[in-house]
């Protein structure tokens, strides 16, 4: 028996976390990693501007263009006729969370192939606290990437459509700030559900250079295939087949739920359906992660080797 180990054998023996490590241990490991997600964030201004221009573009010109010829009926959680920048804002900020996510899941491939996943795996906390950890750090990313939309946004007279909060101590949220509160929640939990869903998909990808492959297959038809462009009533009377896709597309869910978010409203049927999915991707990505079971275990451990 010799006396060195290869990454594999360290991975494979890991230990769970000794009992000694504490709350406080936890707490300075999730603050690490959420840290550095968001400094990486500040040191990529451009992937900064790219999050926001993307949206931008699609509101200033694509829903003006189409102002006058997709109007939108009075449907929940809406009580009058709105514009269709009013009715596309939801599904936009959603393609903010869904690009943050992909790009944490490239991040991820990018960390194999660097080995810095390695040295996160065999720390002695769980698997699963370090993906959920990092799953956390994207989505704080993402909404703070949301918030810089929905602040451009409020000058071109968008405004969320939440009643006035009523806090503690003669403190009150008035309309329409109300909403940008009552929203968050749901991007919160939106943001956990498809940074799951990167994260699984990153166990997948085996090099950065298949990523665009992700970008054609699995980002664009989510975003399409949904709510965020057109009320799914106009998609049914258009198209029975597309309806019943967009109905079972989970990013679906992620724009309803962010849309009565805005109106201080909760979906249930749609948050159902997004924590179920996120419990689903996220065990799938923990068990993906698991070097003696899933995925990353096949192809010869987190360093991306064989």
């Amino acid at each position: 028996m010799t006396s060195t180990a290869t990454a594999s054998d360290v991975l494979l023996k890991a230990e769970p976390p000794p009992a000694d490590i504490g709350f406080s241990g936890y707490l300075a490991c999730f603050r690490g990693i959420v840290w550095r997600e968001v400094l990486r964030f500040l040191h990529q201004r451009e992937r900064f501007l790219s999050a926001l221009v993307r949206p931008l573009v699609w509101l200033f010109i694509f829903a003006a263009g189409f102002r006058q010829v997709l109007g939108v009926s009075i449907i929940p959680p809406y009580q009058s006729y709105v514009l269709y920048e009013t009715f596309v804002t939801p599904g936009l900020v959603g393609m903010i969370l869904l690009f943050n996510a992909m790009q944490s899941s490239l991040s991820m491939v990018y960390d194999r192939e660097t080995g810095a996943m390695r040295t996160l795996l065999v720390s002695p906390f769980p698997r699963s606290f370090l993906l959920l950890s990092k799953i956390i750090g994207g989505v704080a990313v993402a909404m703070l990437q949301a918030y810089v939309f929905l602040f451009v946004a409020y000058f071109w007279e968008i405004e969320p459509g939440a009643p006035a909060i009523a806090l503690p101590f003669g403190i009150a949220i008035p309309h329409p700030f109300a909403g940008y509160l009552t929203v968050a929640p749901a991007l919160f939990v939106s943001g956990v559900m498809l940074g799951a869903l990167a994260l699984f998909m990153s166990s997948v990808i085996k090099q950065l250079e298949n990523f665009a492959g992700v970008m054609n297959f699995v980002i664009f038809p989510m975003f399409f295939a949904s709510s965020a462009l057109y009320p799914l009533w106009r998609i049914k009377e258009s198209s029975p087949l597309l309806y019943e896709i967009c109905r079972l597309n989970p990013f679906t869910y992620v724009v309803e739920l962010i849309r009565f978010g805005f109106y201080g409203q909760i979906d249930w049927f749609s948050l159902a359906v997004v924590i179920g999915c996120s419990v689903l991707f996220l065990s799938a990505a923990i068990y993906a992660y698991n070097p003696s079971k899933g995925l990353i275990g096949r192809r010869g451990g987190p360093g991306g080797g064989a």
